[in-house]
This record gives structure tokens, C-alpha cells and sequence, in this order.
């Protein structure tokens, strides 16, 4: 609007205002109007001055010209925003993004922050992403580059297959390389450089596999083992150092006297940060590990604990001590904290929850992948069951008609010989406690006894067996029999 001297309104501006989906975009014309002749409802000017005409073919191009920049993006992008149609008919359109440069922008980003809040694991993955998705686009299109606009679920769809194929990656491999050009796509979506994220309904699946370990016997068999080479038995202790503390190998390497520290129990602790994650991890210190930091005190630089080689050295070197251990598991660096979470403290009956907060996971999901269940621990809790059950099994076989078990049968059945004269006392004891005991709890001893390595042989030792038996199961208060009475029976006599 501009104003006389007066303060009087002499012309009143014309702006352009875009709305898609509710969303607004204006800009001046550059034209202007004397508030009389301007039409409020049709914003257009009245009357058929020169000006008037000059005016409304100006509205009327502007119209047209949008509605067709409009049409023009919709077949192109298949998706508008006002904002986007008014820099494309101002001329100001940014030039397409493309995705290997935004991704060369992020790889420099993460190169710097290395050390800071980024691992060079996580950095050189990004990297390999994109090496891999330039192959993948100059196989496919002999492309070197691509803009966002392009890249929809038919696109993404194309490079996991030849991740699968041309690079024969494994499938939790090419979830990962998924996972981190989504990442890379997200940013785009953020910055508006595209307005639909075509991962929107593209699944990226894990799938389940069985993380190797190692067995307690295979343990046992690499520390036994005598090294000639003194470098490959520091490859050794490293290792074994990692299977009594869950650390993974960029953690070791890094591990510092600092990180050593007594804890409230009075004992020694590694304390200290994941290099992966950041996630603080509290391991005590076992007997092995202990040993293997004594035995290297002092002869490592840097205040380093331990002397870790580089990874592609020490991976080398496990290869070859497996051979040599006799283990024909391919033993990597990475199979120590497997090692630890499986065979060192979960078969052991470690808590999930505290093996967890030891190897520094970040959430219990992420622990629970190392939670097989060994056939021997299945073997120890069902013989626990199974004594449990004793009682009912007896209920059982009664039930279905078994006769009850007399003391005689069972004498007979252990081979005892009697008839001596200091038989009757132990005759008259067992009698008493036989009394006692239900039919089930009769046929459940039986059972027991004779099916014992080591038999009862005398009445005396047969006595002892049930008396046992006896205190086991029936000492409470409503027993006529308790254990004084029955400790006090056998001391008489």
C-alpha cells in the first residue's frame, strides 16, 4: 500500500497467494491499483482504464502460469507443495538433490566426529554403503549419480537384490546397508529435498541366526594350549580375555589401567564406556582375566592394559591358533563376547538382566540374541524336574492299580540278609517309621532305594536310608516322628 502526505491511501499492491493442501505461498506482482477500482471479491481491477486492463492480464497470466507450473510438478515429482510452485514460477527452483553427494557430505561429517560421538566402525559402514550403491547405479543405469525425485520402492527393491546377488552379501548384511541409505534418505526428507519417503512401506527385515560361541571344553582347550611364538600367545590371552569380560575388540584395544577400579564390594572392576554405543558397562574382574592383567603389568605403552593387535592381524592369528588348538570353529574376534554371554555366565545361570548391563547393551532385546539354551542345561533342569516330580510319578503309579511296597519286598529286592540278633533293633525302628508313611510315600521310597548305586546292604544301612527319607519329607510338626525324636530313637539304641 502506498500513502499521500496526507496520509491518504493513493494505491493498494497486488499480491499472489498459492494454497496446496491447506498450505500457503505468496509473492508480490509488482503491480499496483488505485483502492476505488480494486475488486475485493474477484481480485482483479475494475473499470477499463489502460491501467485496469494492463492489471487484470497480468492476474489472469499469473493464474494460468501457476496452474500450469502445478500440473507440470504433479507429473514430475508426484507431489506439490505451494512453496515449491512459487519458486519454480519465480525461476528460483533449487537444482535436484542427488543422493551420492548429500552421502559424501554426511561420510565427511561422521569422518570429523570420529573419536567424538562416532565410532570408525560405524563411519567406514557408510562408507562401504556407498561404494556399494555407486556400483550398484552404474551396473544398473550407468549412472553416476542420482536425484531423490528417482528413487522409489521399485528402485530400492533393484539394489537389495544386487546386494543379494551381485555382491552375494548375507541378508542381516543387506539389512544394514538398507538401513543406513534410509538413514541417508531421511535427511533428504527433513531438508524437503523430497516430500514422500519412499521407505514408507518398504520392510527391511532381520533374520534370526545362531551366533557362534564357543564351549567351555574349547575354553579349556585354548588356555592349556603351549605357544612356541610368544605374539601369537598375546593373540591368545587377548582373546581369552575378551571371553571372561564380554568386551568387543575396539573396547579391549582402548582399555586403559584407568578403567581398572575397585567397586563397592571391595573387589576389581572394568569400568568404563562402549566404543560402539557410548553405553557405560561394570564387568568384575574374574580369576583369568585377572591373571592375564597381571601378566602383562607394566609392559604395555600408553597406560594400555593389554597388548591388542591391530584387527586384521589379530583375526589373522585366531584363524591359525583354532588350527592349531584343535578347534574347528572359525574363531573371530567378535566371537569372545558370544563366548562370554553364552558359555561363560548365561549356561551358568547369570541373570539376562545383569549380563545385559555387563556387556553395555542398550536395551534387553539385543541380549536375549545370545540366550540359546545349551543341551546340558536343558539335561540338569529336567533331572531337577524330575526329582521334583518323584512324588507325583508314585501318585500315578498307584493310582493305576500298583501294589503298595512292603518292607520285606524291598529287603528282599536289596539283597539284605537278616536274622541276626541285632537285626530286631533295627527291625523295630524301621517298622516304626514304615507306619508313618502313606502308600504313595512308601512306593516312592522303594523306588528310590533300590534304584540307588549304592545300596543299602544291612538293615542298619537300610534304616539310615529310610530315616533320611523320612527327615527329608516328613519333618514338620503334625509328624508324630520328628527329626529329635528320631535322632533320639537311634542314640537309645
Amino acid at each position: 500500500m502506498q500513502w499521500d502526505s496526507n496520509y491518504s491511501l493513493i494505491s493498494v499492491l497486488f499480491f499472489c497467494r498459492i494454497t496446496v493442501d491447506g498450505k500457503e505461498a505468496r509473492f508480490g506482482m509488482k503491480c499496483d491499483v488505485h483502492p476505488k477500482y480494486r475488486d475485493v471479491n474477484t481480485g482483479r481491477a475494475t473499470g477499463r482504464t489502460a491501467d485496469a486492463v494492463k492489471t487484470n492480464a497480468l492476474v489472469d497470466n499469473t493464474k494460468a502460469s501457476i496452474y500450469r507450473v502445478y500440473r507440470e510438478l504433479q507429473e514430475r515429482d508426484n507431489y506439490v507443495t505451494a512453496e515449491k510452485v512459487k519458486n519454480v514460477f519465480l525461476g528460483i527452483e533449487s537444482k535436484h538433490q542427488t543422493l551420492l553427494e548429500l552421502f559424501d557430505r554426511h561420510n565427511e561429517e561422521r569422518k570429523e566426529l570420529i573419536g567424538v560421538n562416532v565410532a570408525k566402525g560405524t563411519y567406514e559402514g557408510y562408507c562401504c554403503t556407498r561404494r556399494h550403491f555407486s556400483d550398484f547405479i552404474m551396473y544398473k543405469y550407468n549412472l553416476h549419480d542420482v536425484p531423490f525425485k528417482d528413487i522409489n520402492h521399485n528402485f530400492l527393491n533393484d539394489f537389495e537384490v544386487y546386494l543379494l546377488t551381485q555382491c552375494q552379501s548375507a541378508p542381516n548384511t543387506v539389512t544394514k546397508r538398507m538401513k543406513r541409505l534410509r538413514h541417508i534418505v531421511g535427511i533428504a526428507l527433513k531438508n524437503e529435498w523430497i516430500y514422500k519417503n519412499p521407505f514408507d512401506g518398504y520392510k527391511l527385515q532381520w533374520h534370526k541366526t545362531d551366533r557362534g560361541y564357543l564351549t567351555q571344553e574349547e575354553v579349556e582347550m585354548l588356555i592349556a594350549y603351549r605357544f612356541e611364538n610368544q605374539y601369537m600367545e598375546k593373540i591368545r590371552d587377548t582373546f581369552i580375555f575378551c571371553c571372561f569380560t564380554g568386551l568387543a575388540y575396539s573396547d579391549v584395544k582402548g582399555l586403559t589401567n584407568e578403567n581398572i577400579q575397585a567397586s563397592f564390594d571391595g573387589r576389581m572392576w572394568i569400568k568404563g564406556r562402549r566404543n560402539k554405543t557410548g553405553t557405560e558397562y561394570s564387568i568384575p574382574i574374574l580369576n583369568v582375566p585377572a591373571m592375564i592383567i597381571e601378566k602383562y603389568k607394566g609392559q604395555v605403552s600408553d597406560n594400555r592394559v593389554l597388548p591388542v593387535a591391530d584387527i586384521i592381524t589379530y583375526n589373522k592369528n585366531l584363524k591359525k591358533i583354532a588350527s592349531l588348538c584343535g578347534i574347528s570353529k572359525k574363531i573371530t574376534s567378535h566371537l569372545a563376547r558370544h563366548t562370554f554371554a553364552t558359555t561363560i555366565t548365561l549356561s551358568k545361570g547369570v541373570p539376562i538382566e545383569t549380563v545385559s548391563k555387563m556387556l553395555g547393551h542398550t536395551n534387553l532385546t539385543t541380549t536375549q540374541i545370545y540366550a540359546r539354551i545349551l543341551n546340558s542345561k536343558i539335561s540338569d533342569d529336567m533331572a531337577a524336574l524330575a526329582g521334583k516330580m518323584k512324588k507325583l510319578d508314585m501318585k500315578l503309579q498307584f493310582s493305576a492299580g500298583q501294589e503298595t511296597a512292603s518292607i520285606e519286598s524291598i529287603v528282599k529286592s536289596l539283597k539284605i540278609l537278616s536274622g541276626k540278633a541285632s537285626d530286631v533293633i533295627w527291625e523295630n525302628l524301621v517298622a516304626k517309621i514304615w507306619d508313618r508313611l502313606s502308600d504313595i510315600e512308601k512306593q516312592a521310597f522303594a523306588s528310590d532305594v533300590t534304584g540307588r548305586e549304592n545300596k543299602p546292604k544291612t538293615l542298619r544301612d537300610f534304616y539310615v536310608c529310610l530315616m533320611d527319607y523320612f527327615l527329608e519329607n516328613r519333618t514338620d510338626n503334625k509328624s508324630p516322628f520328628n527329626e529329635n525324636t528320631l535322632i533320639s530313637n537311634a542314640v537309645n539304641f
